[in-house]
């Protein structure tokens, strides 16, 4: 099957679909805030690396790109923060603190893949799953669903976030995942393990 493989981006680089535009909702040290979520319900904002050592819950998205029966996952950059080199879904990021959901998806796939598209909301799911030797995800996640045709969108993945993109049927990656979990994020093997719980089947 084959790969693709990032290409240097510049930043100019156009990007295809909806229109997009970054925001950075960041103190000034460069710390990301994002969203977490207390014991009476209430959001607060917290820095992201702290929740990940803390492991509070906190809120998060993830996106899963199909043309037709294939799935589009991604293989992280080696110098990630954490699980860099693993494969996982299309997009993962967390909302910065006063960001909508559904905007933060459409940001981090411009960020990551080149590419914004219209995204539909599909289940909100909690995990908690250790990312590495201090760091552990306790996430409440919305789920999206795009549906793209490959063939018209170009997707250009910047290389310092994606080592390289893959299609495949879920079924397949559901059989990889139980003989090499190794190579899979830690969230990812638990979206297809609770694969019904994610609403991805309906169009």
């Amino acid at each position: 099957m084959a790969l693709l493989h990032p290409e240097p981006r510049p930043p100019s680089a156009p990007l295809q679909g909806e229109p997009f535009q970054a925001t950075s909702l960041q103190r000034p040290s460069g710390a990301i805030m994002i969203p977490a979520i207390g014991g009476d319900g209430k959001d607060y904002p917290i820095e992201k690396i702290a929740a990940h050592r803390t492991g509070q819950l906190h809120w998060a998205v993830s996106v899963f790109v199909f043309d037709g029966e294939e799935m589009l996952i991604q293989r992280r950059a080696d110098a990630k923060y954490h699980c860099g080199g693993l494969w996982a879904n299309a997009c993962c990021t967390h909302p910065h603190w006063g960001e909508d959901l559904a905007h933060s998806a459409r940001r981090r796939i411009g960020e990551e893949l080149g590419a914004v598209f219209p995204l539909s909301s599909r289940a909100v799911i909690e995990y908690e799953a250790v990312v590495s030797a201090d760091m552990r995800e306790h996430e409440r996640v919305q789920i999206f669903r795009a549906d793209i045709d490959r063939g018209q969108i170009r997707l250009r993945p910047d290389p310092d976030e994606v080592n390289e993109l893959r299609w495949a049927p879920v079924a397949d990656l559901m059989h990889e995942a139980r003989a090499t979990p190794e190579q899979f994020a830690p969230w990812f093997l638990i979206y297809l393990k609770r694969w019904r719980e994610l609403d991805l089947d309906r169009r």
